[in-house]
Formats: structure tokens, C-alpha cells, sequence
């Protein structure tokens, strides 16, 4: 990716969408929810803005944060451990009267003293909803040639009525600018939806935030992308290449999915912008007279059973004779011996023992709560 040479400010909020799949962000933000057999969600935005010549971040969160402030550390895997700039944690607390923010507006408001003090000239906000490689400095550089208040990526997709009622999709004139907003739709088929990712001047997004924070306004797609979508130039940035949203359980269970064909896994990771997380200094996978076809084993794995089309994390265990097939198992996972697990999704630390069968479906895989004990 080529580095924008602006001063550029990111801001990620790392729970905004928490709710969309509450059954693993029960203990933890969306952020550092797990992905992909070795990273967490909040990797994909965090090493685009690095990659981007993104330099200084901001991690907005709420709650239930001590697993994204354990992964994220100083910052270090991702060039972030620096005196000027860097990686910062920003906590709950601050301005907001209420303690705990209720939207975008008024969680920036409550961090506004952190983004106040940057001398970056543009912010970049992201969510952890949307898997995606992108180069946000193309992001910025298309906001400041066409003159935008606000640029708004956004890409084609084609979404289920399901899908539709937990994203925000945008009608667009031949000039690209954003002329009509969508807030969680009735609604099917190709869409031009939201991927939650906004580039703003830092002067035109205090003033939005101030006059918000004066009114009480807290929601952002609502008060200022819907209500202001005549007042503002609110520009769209079409993001031609891979993505993939989480908006359910199902969702999250295909995106995994997904990374097994292995050409949508080079769509995603590109040796000019990689994707960085914590490193762990894990033993290799050890198979063990076993059979795996097209899996994502993740380090300090033993296998000894049968696994076929899935996604196993850090330190899972496949005893002799069990058979895992289109199932995701979070780390620590162990399978006892002869078990039959078929489309399934285990949180962290899950033992399942010896002789147990679990069966869900690829549209309801079944979910196995963190440290649960079949």
C-alpha cells in the first residue's frame, strides 16, 4: 500500500456492534473476538491503518475489554510501541455523563480531550464488523480531491432480508455522492451497503460532535449520514475488493468458512499489506496418524483424529478416533476420543468427552459457550 503523507488520526471502535453476535462477546468486544484460526477481528482495521502510513490509533471500547487490551499490549506487533503517536486504549469514561456511551457521536465525544490533543489533519473511523485488506489512504485521498464533508465506504453486496435489517445502505446519484440512507431496511438483493468506515476533516468532525453533544444526538448514521445527507457532501468510496461482514452467528460461521477456499484467502491476505497480530511463541501442529483435509490448524494443535473443512485456533486437541468436520474450535478446544462433531462453533477452553455427538447445520451451526464442559 502507498502511504498517504497526511497527518492522519485512526479511530477504531471495537463494541459498536457487539450484539450482532452476543453469544461470543458475552466476556469480550467484538474487537477481540476470534478469527480465522489465529487472529482477532480488530486486526484486519488496525494493520490497514498501519499499512496505510497510519501511525497514531485510537481503540474506543465500553466494556468487557480486558482480552482486547491483553492481545493489543503496546501495541508492539503492529509498529504501534512509540514515544510520538502510537496505540492507545481509550476507556469508557470521560466526558459522557452517563458513564457508558450510547453511539458513535457521543463516545467520540467522550474521548474528544485524546483527539484534540493529535495534530493529525483527517480521522479515519472503523468498526471490527467488516473483514476486509483496505487501503485507507486511497480512502483519504478520494475525500480530499472530491471536496467531501464526509466519505463513506461502502461495496455491493447482495444481502438477505436478515442481512439488510443490521446494516445501513446507501443510495448514490451519478456523481457518487450519498443522497439517500437506509437505517437497517425491510429489504433484499443488491445493495450498496455501509462497511462503517468514515474519513473526516478533524475540524469538520469536531464541529459535528460539539453541536451533537449540545442536542443530545448520539446515533451517527442517523442524526448526521440520514438527517444531514442534504446539508452535508457526503461522498461514497466503493470498496471493489475482498470483504466480508458479520451481522449474526451465521455469518461469522461463513466468514471463517470462507478462508478454506484458498484463493479468497490471497484475496484477503496480500504480501504488500499484511495482516499482523500477537504473536505467541506456540509449538508447530503435531499430527499424529490422523487425517486433515482442507483445514486452518492453528500452532500447538495435536491432531490424532479425522478433521475435514474447518478452523481450528492455537492449542486445540483432536484425540484418536473423534471426527470433526465444517466446525470452527477456539483455542484450547479438546475433542475426546470418538466423538462425532459436525458444524459447530466452540469459544475458548471447551472439552468435550470421550463418545459425544454434536451435530448443528451450516445455516444454525451450535454454539459452545467459553469453558463449557460436554
Amino acid at each position: 500500500m502507498a502511504a498517504t503523507k497526511r497527518k492522519i488520526l485512526g479511530l477504531i471502535f471495537s463494541d459498536m456492534h457487539d450484539a450482532v453476535i452476543s453469544d461470543l462477546t458475552k466476556e469480550r468486544t467484538m474487537g477481540s473476538v476470534l478469527f480465522g484460526g489465529r487472529y482477532r477481528l480488530i486486526d484486519f482495521p488496525l494493520s490497514g491503518m498501519v499499512n496505510s502510513g497510519i501511525h497514531e490509533v485510537g481503540v474506543i471500547t465500553k466494556s468487557n475489554y480486558q482480552s482486547l487490551l491483553d492481545h493489543l499490549g503496546s501495541g508492539r506487533e503492529w509498529d504501534l510501541a512509540r514515544k510520538k503517536g502510537g496505540l492507545h486504549l481509550l476507556p469508557p469514561f470521560s466526558h459522557v455523563a452517563s458513564g457508558i456511551y450510547r453511539g458513535r457521536l457521543e463516545a467520540l465525544y467522550g474521548v474528544w480531550s485524546f483527539i484534540g490533543h493529535s495534530d493529525a489533519n483527517y480521522v479515519v473511523l472503523s468498526d471490527c464488523d467488516v473483514i476486509a485488506n483496505m487501503d485507507y489512504s486511497k480512502v483519504v485521498e478520494h475525500h480530499i480531491s472530491t471536496g467531501a464533508d464526509i466519505t463513506s465506504v461502502y461495496a455491493n453486496d447482495n444481502l438477505s432480508v436478515e442481512q439488510a435489517q443490521s446494516s445501513t445502505v446507501f443510495g448514490l446519484n451519478d456523481e457518487g455522492r450519498i443522497v439517500d440512507v437506509l437505517l437497517n431496511p425491510h429489504i433484499s438483493g443488491s445493495c450498496n451497503v455501509s462497511l462503517n468506515t468514515f474519513v473526516l476533516s478533524k475540524e469538520f468532525l469536531k464541529n459535528i460532535v460539539l453541536e451533537a453533544a449540545s442536542r443530545s444526538l448520539y446515533r451517527f448514521e442517523l442524526s448526521i449520514l440520514q438527517a444531514r445527507a442534504g446539508d452535508y457532501k457526503i461522498m461514497g468510496y466503493c470498496h471493489d475488493d475482498y470483504f466480508s461482514r458479520i451481522t449474526s452467528m451465521y455469518d461469522y460461521y461463513n466468514s471463517n468458512m470462507r478462508l478454506l477456499d484458498g484463493a479468497e484467502r490471497k484475496k484477503l491476505f496480500k504480501t504488500n499489506s499484511p495482516i499482523y497480530t500477537k504473536v505467541r511463541d506456540n509449538p508447530p501442529a503435531k499430527f499424529e496418524e490422523c487425517s486433515v483435509k482442507n483445514s486452518l490448524i492453528g500452532d500447538g494443535s495435536i491432531i490424532e483424529g479425522t478433521v475435514e473443512n474447518c478452523v481450528l485456533f492455537r492449542g486445540v486437541r483432536v484425540k484418536k478416533g473423534a471426527v470433526v468436520k465444517d466446525s470452527i474450535l477456539m483455542q484450547d478446544t479438546v475433542i475426546g476420543a470418538n466423538c462425532d462433531i459436525s458444524c459447530v462453533i466452540t469459544d475458548k477452553n471447551v472439552k468435550v468427552s470421550d463418545k459425544r455427538m454434536l451435530t448443528g447445520s451450516k445455516n444454525y451451526p451450535l454454539f459452545l459457550g467459553k469453558g463449557a464442559e460436554i
